[in-house]
This record gives structure tokens, sequence and C-alpha cells, in this order.
């Protein structure tokens, strides 16, 4: 089964992450799927915008922890190679030129919230919810949501969902701006594909050059923050407070870090 369903219909790409025992987690192999399934609709003339959303009843509900200690998202080989998984999928996501939607069909969390900082339009089922969970982990925001959460969310609202890692409603998240809309969930995808369809209508030559000035502005700041962010990840991760967020999540207990402050 693949990890990845691709479909092309009338100029929309529709991309389904497909791991629901996982909740649709991301793998490296997800995560360069993902990037490869993106590129092949940025070279092409005939795909006009994209559409992500997932199986199941998430979205994405993140990392794969099991493949977490291994990572280094600042891992990467230069700027013509991004170096494999997490890296390039975010470098192809904040980069990408042509319209890209988000149909949330479930909880989001991780980077199942941070790719839609880099969406143009999110709806979200009535019922479905996003988490930044990165302090809890005991890591920091990735993806640039350190300054893209506050930019899109509001300064004090952002603060909040970071710094505890609360959930944010599907309601909350249209009031904050994450989310166009709240959609039943059987409509959900019916709709982002009718909003897909009607950009799709439009020149695809003027919707990557409105596309590329909209991302124009951020594009150096998006790439900035991955910076600062990886820095301190690398230098983080690993550490008592990650050890044991991961250790209590695999216990299935709520961590204790106040065993760490002395």
């Amino acid at each position: 089964m693949s990890d990845l369903l691709v479909e092309d219909h009338d100029g929309v790409r529709v991309l389904t992450l497909n791991r629901p025992d996982a909740l649709n987690a991301f793998n490296t192999h997800l995560y360069d799927r993902c990037a490869a399934a993106f590129h092949e609709a940025s070279a092409r003339d005939d795909i006009a915008c994209v559409v992500l959303t997932g199986t199941g009843r998430a979205f994405s509900a993140g990392q794969d922890l099991g493949e977490m200690a291994g990572i280094d998202p600042g891992a990467a080989g230069g700027a013509d190679d991004p170096g494999p998984g997490f890296p390039r999928f975010i470098d192809t996501v904040a980069a990408f030129e042509k319209p890209l939607l988000a149909a949330v069909n479930g909880l989001g969390v991780g980077i199942g919230l941070t790719v839609l900082l880099h969406c143009d339009v999110v709806l979200m089922a009535a019922g479905a919810r996003l988490r930044a969970p990165f302090v809890p982990l005991g890591v920091v925001p990735e993806a640039a949501g350190s300054l893209l959460m506050p930019l899109v969310m509001g300064g004090q609202p952002a603060a909040v969902a970071l710094y505890t890692g609360d959930w944010i409603s599907a309601d909350d998240a249209v009031a904050c701006g994450l989310a166009l809309r709240v959609v039943e969930p059987d409509a959900l995808l019916r709709e982002t594909l009718d909003l897909a369809d009607r950009i799709a209508r439009m020149p695809v030559s003027s919707l990557v050059e409105t596309k590329r000035l909209v991302i124009a502005g951020r594009i150096d700041a998006i790439r900035a923050a991955r910076t600062r962010e990886d820095t301190v990840f690398a230098r983080i991760v690993g550490a008592p407070a990650n050890v044991e967020a991961l250790t209590a999540f695999l216990e299935k207990r709520e961590p204790d870090f106040r065993q760490l402050r002395t």
C-alpha cells in the first residue's frame, strides 16, 4: 500500500497522506515522496494547484517518533541539495510556486500543523484540531513555525500554542487565521476541490507569477528562521528534556520535567 496517493484531474493534483495506522505520521520515505510529487507538480504545465489531505482520522500526527532520535533537520547538502527527508520536503513546500490548499480532515500535530503555515488556503473539518507539541517534547518549532505562527495567528495566540502545546480547535484555527473556514467532514474534500477547481480554471502562468510575488517577501525570512530552528534543535535533541518527553510517550505517562530543574 502506497503511503502517498497522487491523483491528477482537471489541473488539480491531490496528494493524500496514506499511513492511517500511523495517523499519517511522516517518516523519511513519506517526506521524500511528497517532495517529489510537489516537484513534479511544479514542473508540469497542466497542473495549476495542489490539494494536500489525509486518510483516516488524522491529517498528520507529525513526525514519526520512531525516527525522531536520528533526525538532524539541519543536515542539508547545500542550496541545490537540501538533503533527504524533512529538509527537502520543507524547502519544496516553502518555495512551491503554485497555489497550495489543505483539507485538514482530522488531527494535525507538529508538521501536521506547521505545513499549513505554508499553504495558501486551509479548510478544516468540524472536529479537527491542531497542536504544536515542540516544547512538550523538549525541542523547538520547525518549518519556520517560530516565525510564521506569530505572523499568521497573532503574537498571543501563537505564544499560548507554542509554549503550552494546547490543542487548537477548528473554530479557533479559523478565528486566529490558521484556516479559512470549518466544513462538515463529509463535505470537506468536495468543498476544497471545488475551490481548487475554480483556481485551476485560471491561467497557470498568472497563478505562478502571482504565487512568486506572494512568497517573495517571506522566503528569505523563512530560510533564516529555519536555520535558527535547526541550530537549536540540533543542540537540544537528545538532551534530558527531550529524552524524558520521549520516554514518557513510550511509557504512556505524563513527562516530569521538574526532576530536571536543578
